[in-house]
């Protein structure tokens, strides 16, 4: 691969950032890493999403480095053999 945009190593940036404030905080990585990959379809032509991202990486990364977060939860999406929809809170490890 060539040489990356601004925006790509700003997302890079960004990653690094999440697992060095991560590695003290068990369970944080498989969080991170499916969050990076979920959103690793965006197309590069997407600037104004990518940005959004950037955006809201950053704030998350500002609560992740904060002393007394010791836990995430994330809201997942069930669909029980009925095909209803449930929305559940997870609690991830801590």
């Amino acid at each position: 691969m060539g040489r990356h945009s601004k925006l790509q190593k700003e997302v890079l940036k960004l990653y690094k950032q999440f697992l060095r404030a991560a590695k003290d905080k068990p369970g944080f990585f498989p969080l991170i890493q499916g969050e990076f990959q979920k959103n690793s379809h965006i197309p590069r032509t997407d600037i104004m999403h990518i940005e959004y991202l950037l955006r809201r990486g950053q704030r998350q990364l500002e609560l992740l480095r904060e002393a007394n977060t010791k836990q995430a939860a994330a809201f997942i999406r069930f669909i029980p053999p009925n095909n209803r929809i449930v929305q559940e809170t997870k609690d991830l490890p801590s």
